[in-house]
């Protein structure tokens, strides 16, 4: 269901908003009535945000501590403020900008700045994307931090050729074959926790590039859910892990292997990839699980590309996104919504392990 916001006056901006404050002493959430508004820098491509909603990230509170030099080499004031998927509508912009007052936008901003759990917030240029005609403001904040990271692992680290794509889906002529570089045939793709937030974002993109996707799951209810989604065949690991499902047909073997769990799961993944294949993981280097007497087992077949990445904030992979969305070839899985006063009983929900899709908190009333 699509919204329509107008713009604010200069008159009516205030100078305070509530914010949600991750305090690092106490390591807890709190809540600030009176927190000046942030001044957008115009040089650095700055625009000011009236949020609506945004979405909460499994263990982004660990960040602070687990990678400070990242996460403070953009805030010198150690502000934390929690939630970086964004939906909001543009208050101010810097000259020249493509977004100008008014306009409903949608970003992932980076961990390395305050986050949007806050009534007013900043975006700049090269993140931002004028968000979906056909979402509201909840389902909007489902998409970014998601849908980008499965965008760059498919089209950016993984091969299949992006360029022209979103043309011709919207033409009706489909994907193409999900080659990369004129290879033809369909690539299979395997993805681990494909039932999650990244995971189904990845099955349907990979859907719609034609490749053929292999989803690991955990039950019965999620096989039919990633099938829905556009997985032609499921690995439940509680019944075969990843190496064993190889080892009993050779032809399991996929093009792409991408793993959003790590440990153990990333290390089976290596005797997934065909010779010349690719493993992507966005939770640690690959390298670092690598299969002990891996070099004999594979009898020469070593040309298996690995691949870690951290997703970049941009904008205009959000735009190719926002024309499948508007053209109904994808969608977001929305778990629940929260008050902005309901901060802390969301990171609940998001760390009991018990939601399915994304954990919005609703700002703007």
């Amino acid at each position: 269901m699509a919204t329509s916001t107008v713009p604010i006056a200069d008159s009516a901006l205030p100078s305070t908003a509530k914010t949600v404050i991750y305090d690092l002493p106490t390591r807890t959430l709190q809540l600030h009535a009176n927190v000046p508004i942030p001044t957008p820098d115009p040089t650095k491509g700055d625009h000011l945000i009236r949020v609506q909603t945004t979405a909460l990230c499994a263990r982004e509170l660990d960040w602070p501590f687990l990678y400070p030099d990242a996460i403070f080499s953009d805030n010198p004031e150690k502000l934390i403020i929690p939630g970086y998927d964004l939906g909001g509508v543009v208050v101010t912009s810097p000259p020249a900008s493509p977004f100008q007052p008014g306009d409903e936008i949608y970003a992932r901003t980076p961990a390395s700045r305050p986050g949007n759990c806050r009534e007013y917030t900043i975006a700049r240029t090269g993140e931002m994307a004028l968000k979906p005609k056909s979402m509201d403001w909840v389902e909007t904040a489902c998409v970014p931090l998601s849908v980008l990271t499965a965008w760059q692992a498919l089209f950016v680290h993984g091969g299949i050729e992006a360029e022209g794509l979103v043309e011709r889906v919207l033409r009706g002529s489909g994907g193409g074959g999900g080659g990369g570089g004129g290879s033809g045939g369909k690539k299979r793709v395997l993805v681990t926790a494909a039932a999650g937030g990244v995971g189904i974002w990845l099955v349907q993109l990979a859907r719609i590039a034609r490749c053929e996707v292999v989803a690991q799951i955990g039950s019965l209810e999620n096989d039919k859910f990633v099938r829905s989604f556009g997985a032609s065949q499921t690995v439940n690991y509680k019944d075969v892990s990843l190496k064993q499902w190889v080892e009993t047909d050779g032809n399991n073997e996929v093009d792409i292997a991408i793993d959003l769990i790590g440990g153990k799961t990333l290390e089976e993944c290596w005797y997934c990839v065909k010779d010349g294949g690719t493993l992507i993981s966005i939770i640690e280097p690959p390298e670092t699980r690598k299969p002990d007497g891996w070099e004999e087992m594979r009898e020469g077949k070593k040309d298996v590309k690995s691949v870690f990445f951290i997703m970049e904030p941009i904008g205009s992979q959000l735009t190719e996104v926002s024309k499948l969305i508007d053209e109904g070839q994808c969608k977001p899985v929305l778990d629940s919504v929260w008050d902005l006063e309901e901060t802390e009983k969301a990171f609940e929900r998001l760390n009991s392990g018990h939601h399915r899709g994304k954990i919005v908190i609703k700002i703007a009333q």
